[in-house]
């Protein structure tokens, strides 16, 4: 589809027609985008003619997308192009957005329109927050009982093998790598339902209580089952990551449970949990390592100090600026890559403008060298999913998001001023509208096609 054609012809005005003409140096249309995909493109627009070059086909999306939001229309509905010379590339290499699918489910229309929406705005990493606590709505070939048990309908309430297909080839013909979150050994209660004996049983005053804690990491068949689960999941997502979680683990169950302590004290840990944690979570990487994927895990694991592979990314979701920024500092004094999340978690909402704090954030700005500061990939906005579902998911989201989208694509220092972003965010907010993405206003005021799409 994205290469086919080697010219597009807008017509502007009748019998006028306006010439895009498209180069891409490398042919990779077959292939998908990833974490080395140059996005580059030079856009030169003259009179009646356009030019579009990129050294590849992801690149070219990119600038037909700029194309697209150059063209306006008057008072009288013409439609017109300014002349232009435009030399665009990312300042980040990943521009993510994470949806959560386990607390509330989101039917596979609600995610590609979030896909559509991204891709105006130039992200370019789907983080599928596809499992949680809740419900486990990935129908797995290998373990079918995971989601039969575990999802909040075994029929309606699940992503088919098929469903998943086509958000990922949907993504792809958008320049979208899709990354998929299995996230353990928390988060994981839904898991228990179609996998016996993966969970910890809990104790209470010496007997079973009846109630699951975290991932059981004592048992041999934990990692035969993972390595399946991690297996399938490998051919099924094209990409080259993976996200393996490791956040917000809770000890209490752990500490209660006879043969994890005994595990403890054989393994040499005394009482230490985060040990534990430490053993699990690098057998999980080992896991994946050997299925030729890098690992991405939340900054918790960093935090217990376990041994983690040199090119696992770390993903920081905790802290106000002055914690994230010293935990950018240690991580990166470490020599290890990383994600920055935690200004961006914009399921969280208050009165007024909060998308100025999104546009203010600077990733880079943290106390180490040059070298450091290039060990930070890129950002993501987080959508988790504890309030939205699909009734207010594209509102909450846009045009709050596209705050970030600047700031994570754009220079820094040539796109600071909020006062100059908000006409032009208020501007893109109507392109969404026009584009039938149901966008929320940033203030008062009034788009000339409001209820066009909506």
């Amino acid at each position: 589809m994205l290469c086919l054609s080697q010219s597009y012809v807008l017509q502007f005005n009748e019998g006028k027609p306006f010439t895009l003409e498209i180069s891409v140096e490398h042919d990779d249309c077959d292939s998908y985008p990833n974490e080395d995909s140059s996005e580059r493109y030079n856009l030169s627009v003259s009179a009646g003619q356009a030019s579009l070059n990129a050294e590849t086909v992801w690149g070219a999306v990119r600038g037909l997308e700029t194309f697209s939001q150059l063209v306006y229309q008057d008072d009288f509905g013409s439609y017109f192009v300014n002349k232009t010379e435009i030399e665009d590339f990312p300042r980040f290499q990943f521009r993510g957005i994470l949806l959560d699918t386990s607390r509330h489910y989101l039917p596979v229309q609600a995610i590609l329109k979030t896909l559509d929406a991204m891709a105006y705005s130039k992200f370019n990493v789907f983080h599928w927050h596809i499992v949680d606590d809740p419900s486990f709505p990935y129908q797995s070939r290998t373990f079918p009982d995971l989601s039969s048990k575990g999802a909040f309908h075994p029929m309606t309430h699940i992503y088919t093998q098929s469903d998943v297909r086509r958000v990922i080839s949907y993504a792809r013909l958008r320049g979208i790598r899709v990354l998929p979150e299995f996230d353990s050994p928390g988060h994981t209660k839904s898991w228990g339902k179609g996998q016996s004996d993966l969970l910890t049983p809990c104790y209470k005053a010496g007997t079973p209580s009846g109630t699951f804690g975290p991932v059981n990491p004592t048992l041999l068949s934990t990692y035969k089952f993972m390595a399946s689960l991690f297996k399938e999941v490998s051919s099924v997502f094209p990409d080259s990551y993976i996200h393996l979680g490791g956040d917000e683990v809770d000890f209490s169950c752990w500490r209660s449970n006879p043969d994890v302590r005994a595990f403890m004290q054989k393994m040499g840990f005394g009482g230490d949990f985060t040990k534990l944690e430490a053993f699990y979570m690098e057998s999980i990487m080992n896991i994946t390592s050997a299925l030729n994927k890098t690992s991405i895990v939340w900054q918790d694991v960093f935090d217990y100090h376990e041994r983690i592979p040199k090119d696992t990314v770390l993903h920081i979701w905790k802290g106000v600026p002055a914690s994230y920024r010293a935990e950018l500092s240690r991580i990166t004094k470490a020599g290890m890559r990383v994600l920055l999340a935690a200004p961006w978690y914009i399921n969280h909402i208050s009165y007024g403008q909060d998308w100025r704090n999104y546009y203010t954030v600077q990733p880079q700005n943290f106390s180490g060298t040059d070298e450091q500061k290039k060990l930070v990939i890129g950002g993501e906005v987080c959508m988790w999913g504890e309030y939205v579902d699909a009734t207010n998911l594209t509102p909450r989201l846009w045009p709050r998001a596209s705050a970030a989208a600047e700031r994570l694509w754009s220079d820094e220092k040539q796109t600071f001023s909020v006062d100059k972003a908000f006409p032009r965010l208020q501007d893109f907010r109507c392109k969404l509208l026009r584009r039938g993405i149901q966008a929320e206003p940033l203030y008062v005021g009034h788009c000339k096609h409001e209820y066009q799409g909506v």
